[in-house]
């Protein structure tokens, strides 16, 4: 997630950094940095730790000067360290990073080569130096060249002691561009701009800005000019933590593409068809998994079990957390215990992984949130890196546990012999898409709009799927259920004409997720049976299927995806249905009723 800021002007730089810093802390607070270009060179002061270590060490060890930038860091690469936290140096220049270099052992092998020396485990050390290597006396044509040996998402900054600019590029991850007069800014976001100006300027994918005190210059990254479209915000600094959305729900779900990007990002060795997830754990240990959580994460890892069973041949229990414990489950030492929660602290589950433990089987946590209880009591942890996710009812951080699950499958699959090289490196070309996938689905959300004004005065619906999108009809339910207080039930489709099938009128919204793939033949016989008894059916399904419009009053439509990977798509149209719904009901979107964010009693 990560928090940047950047300044040029007149002002102290180090207040302007700090203040900023402090309005983006919600994006990460594992450690924070700053670098100014001060009389005696280039001097950068950082801390692991809440941005208040940093204050209280800058209080100490004061910097002072009118150029500089700054860092909040929620950690990737490299645990939360003094040495880990940006900003980066590569002799007299620095930079600040968000996002993740995906080829950066590549890149650093070849400047280990070169004689470089890293003092931290960051892929962001990787980019400083290979900026420092381009550098001629031109930090523009130096950052240019770099970002074209670099793959992956970033918003990056740089700075360099000989020249009195900041020079910054993104791709996916954000980076705003804020106007003044004698000075400029940068910032991840738009709160912290907000103290010195409204006017700001949001960069788009590909795009480097060149900030003077003077004035700003934005280009691609061929270096050709691009307009400056200026944008006058009127945000509350509520409105502008929110991004300009409405609701966090609904930034937490536009930010899908950049979650799935940061989770699979520095993982996959598509050449390889390796997945690099560093588990201190022995695949070949295990006879049996058991994969355990509560409502969000219960159905992420309800999908993992079909893929792990699938991809390493193991047999996998997917379990309710909070009947666990209380059931004698059978476990030994070759068990291995999955608990899924995006805080770390659902009780449920962390008391079922201290059951797990104390009967010998070894644990792995798949969590978002770093020094969380479950990450310290965990024998490993597999971080899904989604950032902050303010809104209660779970969006990104579901996406992500899904991304998570298929790199775990593969891992395990090829440890274990059971996942051919040549189909892992399919899959894993596959999951490189996932983002730009995602980012398409979302630009559909005018689709989901109409068919949430059709029926959103429903008083119940009905939500069907089959193997992989039985977890994703419930996830479905669920969602609507908790910010629309509409009822919702979910069944696995086959099991649709084992009595739920008597709840179907004229009246009942059946949503069906459809996409092709091995079960949609059988899918659609369900989808058939609901409508010949008047049921009201809103597919999802791929683009291109025509057909299943013979057969739905409603189509919602997921670009082409291979089916393993299909669950992480198809949830967006339903967790859109379910936000648009609420709205149009006036519900409290981001605080729904009766719930809070983590459950941490039982």
């Amino acid at each position: 997630m990560c928090g940047i800021v950047g300044y040029v002007g007149f002002r102290d730089a180090v207040d302007v950094l700090i203040e900023g810093l402090r309005r983006l802390e919600y994006r990460g607070y594992d450690s924070a940095g700053v670098a100014v270009r001060t009389g005696d060179g280039l001097r950068e002061l950082k801390r692991a730790g809440k941005l208040k270590a940093l204050a209280e060490a800058l209080a100490q060890s004061p910097l002072s000067g009118t150029v500089g930038i700054g860092h909040t860091r929620w950690a990737t690469h490299g645990p939360p360290t003094d040495e880990n936290a940006h900003p980066h140096r590569s002799g007299k220049l620095a930079i600040v990073h968000n996002g993740i270099i995906e080829n950066y052992l590549e890149l650093k092998r070849a400047l280990l080569e070169k004689g470089y020396t890293f003092t931290s485990d960051t892929d962001t050390e990787v980019l400083a130096h290979l900026i420092a290597e381009h550098y001629r006396g031109d930090l523009e044509a130096a950052l240019r060249a770099a970002l074209a040996e670099a793959r992956g998402a970033y918003a990056v900054v740089a700075m360099h002691q000989d020249e009195d600019v900041l020079v910054a590029a993104r791709t996916v991850s954000p980076l705003v561009v804020g106007l003044g007069e004698g000075e400029n800014f940068l910032a991840s976001d738009v709160p912290a701009l907000l103290p010195y100006t409204r006017r700001v300027v949001f960069l788009e994918d590909g795009e480097m800005a060149v900030v003077r005190r003077e004035g700003v210059e934005v280009k691609d990254l061929a270096g050709n000019p691009r307009p400056l479209r200026v944008t006058e915000v009127d945000w509350s600094l509520e409105q502008a933590e929110k991004g300009g959305f409405p609701h966090y729900m609904l930034k937490e779900i536009m930010e899908q593409p950049w979650v799935l990007e940061n989770t699979l990002g520095g993982r996959l060795d598509e050449a390889a068809g390796e997945v690099r997830l560093e588990l201190p754990l022995d695949p070949g240990a295990f006879e049996r998994i058991h994969v355990v959580a509560a409502g969000t994460a219960f159905y992420a890892g309800w999908v993992g079990k079909y893929l792990i069973e699938k991809l390493a041949r193991l047999p996998v229990e997917a379990e309710i957390a909070s009947e666990y414990r209380y059931r004698d489950p059978v476990v030994d030492g070759k068990t291995l215990f999955i608990a899924v929660s995006q805080s770390g602290e659902t009780i449920d589950t962390l008391e079922a992984l201290r059951e797990a433990r104390n009967r010998g089987a070894a644990t792995l946590g798949v969590i978002n949130v770093k020094g969380s209880s479950i990450t310290r009591e965990a024998d490993a942890t597999l971080y899904i890196h989604a950032g902050p996710e303010i809104g209660v009812a779970s969006t990104k951080a579901y996406l992500a546990m899904l991304a998570a699950m298929v790199m775990l499958a593969v891992w395990l699959g090829r440890a274990r012999g059971t996942l051919d090289p040549a189909e892992a490196r399919v899959l894993l070309h596959e999951m490189r898409k996932l983002p730009r996938l995602a980012e398409a689905v979302l630009s559909r959300r005018e689709a989901v709009k109409r068919v949430a004004a059709k029926y959103h005065q429903a008083t119940d619906f009905l939500f069907l799927g089959r193997n992989l999108h039985a977890p994703t009809a419930f996830e479905g339910a669920l969602k609507l259920k908790e910010i629309s207080y509409i009822h919702a039930e979910a069944y696995p489709a086959g099991e649709m004409k084992h009595g739920p099938i008597a709840l179907i009128d004229e009246h009942l919204p059946v949503v069906v997720v459809s996409p092709r793939g091995p079960w949609y033949e059988k899918t659609r016989s369900n989808i058939q049976e609901v409508r010949a008894r008047g049921g009201r059916v809103i597919a999802v399904a791929t683009d291109g299927d025509e057909a299943i419009r013979e057969h739905a009053e409603e189509v919602l439509y997921i670009p082409e995806v291979h089916p393993l990977l299909s669950p992480i798509l198809a949830v967006i149209p339903l967790q859109l249905l379910a936000y648009e719904t609420a709205v149009l009901l006036g519900r409290d979107v981001d605080q729904p009723r009766n719930l809070a964010k983590s459950v941490t009693v039982e």
